[in-house]
């Protein structure tokens, strides 16, 4: 496989690219920043992967993972990152990088995670995924109060606004109320579609 590490920290560079060559039997080609890697994509490319370094000079986040995926649609690029929050891996999967690749990462562990893209999977470390639902669930529930997050529990399995009164222990016109106010939070048009909104939100 024929792989492209960008990244701006030589230690890390040549760290990387020598266990990819030596455990891998991996053709390794290193640049050291953005400019760099387009150039030696152009001329020496396609790669099976190229790993963009998420801060090195002239990437510019996600804007430069952006440029590269419009420069080479056919190519498959993920992010390497020490620095970047967790957030930035969904981010980046969304603007159509293959992974995300943590420098923290054990060398046994990135081997396996670029033979996975290399062989067209999306990888990003479980770890990361979970903190990512977390904080997603956490951005979407702060918005609500208790009794409102309860009653959403209950659209979300299908209940009556007479059941979630009977199960909270509430008047029904108290239950409505609440489904009232949480519709106008989620920017639901009704309860249906705010149980789908907290579903997608990963509410539990």
């Amino acid at each position: 496989m024929r792989i492209l590490i960008a990244d701006d920290h030589e230690m890390v560079r040549d760290s990387i690219s020598a266990y990819l060559e030596t455990e891998g039997r991996a053709a390794v080609i290193t640049a050291p920043d953005y400019m760099s890697s387009m150039k030696v994509l152009t001329n020496k490319g396609p790669f099976d992967l190229v790993l963009l370094d998420f801060n090195m000079p002239g990437m510019n986040g996600l804007d430069g993972l952006k440029d590269a995926i419009k420069q080479h649609p056919g190519q498959s690029f993920a992010i390497l990152s020490g620095t970047a929050p967790n957030r930035i891996a969904q981010d980046a999967l969304e603007a159509g990088a293959v992974g995300y690749i943590p420098k923290t990462m054990g060398a046994k562990s990135l081997m396996n995670a670029v033979r996975f893209m290399v062989a067209g999977e999306t990888y990003v470390p479980h770890n990361v995924m979970a903190d990512i639902g977390e904080t997603a669930e956490t951005e979407f529930t702060k918005q609500l109060s208790q009794r409102e997050r309860q009653v959403l529990r209950g659209l979300c399995q299908g209940h009556s606004n007479k059941e979630i009164a009977r199960d909270l222990n509430l008047q029904e016109v108290t239950i409505k109320l609440h489904v009232r106010t949480l519709c106008k939070k989620l920017n639901a048009k009704n309860r249906t579609q705010a149980a789908l909104i907290a579903k997608d939100a990963e509410f539990e």
